[in-house]
């Protein structure tokens, strides 16, 4: 496992692929009665990826930002990327999970996925409750996915995409059920006209006032009602979007650099490379060369 302290004093850990794929954006884990690496045992730490846990068996305890889970059997455990964990005990595990990085997340296809309930996880919580029905659906689409991974060929990012795509929003509608939104009607309505704004307008404006604008409302208030019900300033998520429609640019056409960053509201390629550069740790050029190797 790959670490980097950069922007934390915790070790922050990386995806790293296993000896079945050279993935560096998508894992599979499975355990069936195997004992959990020992090597960030009681070590406060974050991960730059997500992480969704089938737990089939209970036993031993984590932490995930200072809230404790004693894990459960037939439960569904998740972190975002950044959270902060502490796994306790050395039990056996009788588990599989599922990691994926966000560059994963952004080169499916479907816009939507990043809105979603579970992704967004306004409640802060990492865990769902399975009924019986729940579980023989998940384990029906872990073993579509176990089954796709070992697999290689043009059309395996695509079967695994398509897949995660099913599981997530399954999860999102159960988030949904067992975690009522807390956020005033007032407040979510904005919240998601911000999120509307953004898809319609991210290939023109990139300043939150921008948005205000188009809301009738104050870049103040914009600013604080996303950041209250997000945990993220306004300007993120407009960032993120434009991050998430580069990746796939980069990676599914052949544009130039130049073309990329006009058909995304930069003027200035250098500016682009910079902001790309400034949110992803890459330059976009670095980007589309390493991605194109892992898929390709």
């Amino acid at each position: 496992m790959q670490v980097s302290s950069a922007n934390s004093t915790l070790p922050l850990f990386s995806l790293e692929p296993d000896e079945v794929s050279n993935n560096k954006h998508f894992r599979v884990y499975n355990f069936a009665g195997n004992m959990p690496s020992q090597s960030d045992l009681l070590i406060p730490h974050r991960k730059d990826y997500y992480l969704f846990v089938f737990m089939r068996k209970g036993g031993s305890r984590i932490w995930v930002d200072m809230t404790p889970y004693e894990l459960k059997a037939n439960t569904l455990y998740f972190t975002h990327p950044n959270q902060v964990i502490v796994k306790e005990g050395i039990e056996q595990l009788w588990s599989t999970g599922i990691a994926f990085t966000g560059e994963f997340l952004s080169l499916l296809h479907n816009t939507s996925l990043a809105s979603l309930s579970l992704i967004q996880n306004l409640q802060g919580t990492n865990e769902l409750m399975l009924t019986d029905a729940d579980v023989i659906f998940i384990e029906d689409t872990i073993a579509k996915i176990n089954e796709e991974y070992l697999r290689h060929g043009e059309w395996q990012q695509r079967m695994l995409g398509a897949y995660l795509t099913v599981l997530l929003t399954y999860l999102s509608r159960l988030y949904t059920e067992q975690h009522t939104v807390s956020m005033a009607p007032a407040e979510q309505l904005l919240l998601k006209k911000f999120h509307a704004r953004i898809e319609e307008n991210f290939h023109e404006f990139h300043e939150v006032g921008h948005y205000a604008s188009m809301l009738n409302i104050s870049a103040g208030h914009l600013s604080e009602v996303v950041k209250n019900q997000s945990g993220q300033p306004a300007i993120k998520h407009i960032h993120d979007r434009l991050i998430m429609e580069a990746r796939r640019m980069l990676f599914h056409t052949e544009n130039s650099l130049k073309e990329i960053a006009f058909s995304l509201g930069f003027s200035d390629t250098s500016y682009f490379n910079r902001f790309f550069k400034r949110e992803t740790g890459v330059t976009p050029a670095a980007y589309r060369v390493g991605i194109r190797e892992m898929y390709h």
